[in-house]
């Protein structure tokens, strides 16, 4: 029997977080012999990834051949923004059910996408149910170390300058690693009203009037919902002054909300005077988009513990909460 030809010339486009379309070059005389494609997909090998860890079990797919390009879809065995590799062979089955294959094809790379504002809209609605009720509060806050704000006021021309978010929550978010921000909280104790004396940043806090950040020329955006093994949740949500490059990015990508109207940080208009609100029942991560001056706060030592082991840094995910994971990876 004539040999099958082996695809040449793969092309991979319109990438999503869990699929993909694949097409080849192919000798026109032997499309009718051919009745399937094999697909050779792998998780591309990380120099840095643990020897002694199961690897990935190769995923091997037998498609039906259909008219070029295929749409290969699955997020069972797609994770977003992941390298994989590629190769192809044309297969003829054969009257007593086995398979006459080419030869495999050359390997091909490429790397899945982000979250879709989509995917994230869907992440979005599972945050809403478990928000609760909203609180009251007038202060965001951020803790970090003395050196942090030695620094801002010596070489920053005393600001606290926007840094690369961390890998911390959804492997998919297209924030992490892209997106410039400042790290606040605003999360309240349900007893006191008041920021905790606990952190697990640093023991110097620097707390600014919540109006200063969020106000009505802020647009507020949600970024993620995640947890890390725990029965709380961590919702990112980011504040970005109106037109500012950390705007025009969110405005892409993220799904943007009502600062009057949403189930976690809220501005509101009462006698002439702004009134905000925070979710109580998940913990607010809030990214602010903008440089900021430690004029427009004050800066003071925590009374309380740094507790370490409650920080979010580059924190993995629970892959297998069914409370903050969708159906496309992770």
């Amino acid at each position: 029997m004539e040999e099958l030809p082996v695809p040449q010339n793969i092309k991979i486009n319109n990438i999503t977080c869990d699929s993909f379309k694949i097409s080849w070059d192919m000798d026109p005389k032997s499309k009718e012999r051919i009745t399937h494609y094999f697909i050779d997909l792998n998780k591309k090998e990380n120099k840095n990834s643990n020897k002694f860890k199961h690897k990935d079990v190769p995923t091997k797919l037998v498609a039906k051949a259909v008219p070029l390009p295929m749409t290969v879809r699955g997020h069972w065995f797609l994770s977003p923004r992941t390298e994989y590799t590629v190769a192809v062979q044309t297969a003829s089955k054969q009257s007593d059910g086995d398979y006459a294959v080419s030869e495999w094809s050359e390997i091909i790379e490429f790397c899945t996408a982000d979250y879709s504002p989509v995917h994230l809209t869907q992440l979005l609605e599972k945050a809403e149910v478990i928000a609760g009720r909203m609180l009251k509060f007038s202060l965001f806050y951020r803790n970090q170390h003395k050196e942090y704000f030695d620094k801002a006021r010596v070489q920053q021309g005393n600001k606290m300058m926007p840094s690369v978010k961390d890998n911390s929550g959804s492997h998919g978010s297209p924030i992490s690693g892209k997106l410039e921000g400042i790290f606040f909280s605003c999360n309240t104790e349900f007893n006191t009203g008041k920021a905790p004396q606990d952190s697990p940043y640093g023991r110097y806090r620097f707390e600014v009037q919540a109006e200063v950040l969020f106000n009505q020329k802020t647009n507020l955006y949600f970024g993620d919902l995640y947890c890390m093994y725990t029965a709380y949740h961590y919702v990112i949500l980011v504040l970005a002054p109106s037109g500012s490059p950390g705007d025009e990015f969110c405005k892409q990508r993220l799904p943007q909300l009502n600062i009057a109207d949403n189930k976690f940080l809220t501005c509101t208009e009462e006698d002439g005077r702004l009134v905000f609100h925070h979710a109580q029942d998940v913990i607010l991560e809030v990214i602010y988009t903008d440089p900021l001056d430690l004029s427009l706060g004050t800066v003071a030592e925590i009374s309380g513990h740094q507790l370490r082991s409650l920080s979010t840094v580059n924190a993995k995910k629970d892959p297998s909460c069914k409370i903050c994971n969708i159906s496309v990876g992770r």
